[in-house]
């Protein structure tokens, strides 16, 4: 797992990228419902939801757009963790 520090704190790189990936280039710049969907498939994808996956979902939502519906969907799944 490759991790990327911002700020002094870790968070793992492919989440992140994942997040950035769909926000830039094509489109309105703001995570939809689908892509919060890939990015807790992508966090959940071992064992479980480490530590690290869940800063860096919290620090994704904190510091990325979302669609009001992406954003309820998100709220939701994270509160599960």
């Amino acid at each position: 797992m490759a991790y990327e520090t911002i700020d002094g704190n870790k968070y793992e790189k492919e989440l992140l990228e994942l997040a950035r990936h769909h926000t830039t280039g094509v489109g309105e710049g703001k995570l939809s419902k689908d892509e919060v969907s890939e990015l807790f498939k992508s966090a959940a994808d071992g064992q479980g939801v480490t530590d690290t996956e869940k800063a860096t979902l919290a620090y994704i939502r904190a510091n990325f757009v979302f669609t009001d519906a992406a954003a309820r969907d998100f709220d939701e799944a994270f509160a599960r963790l």
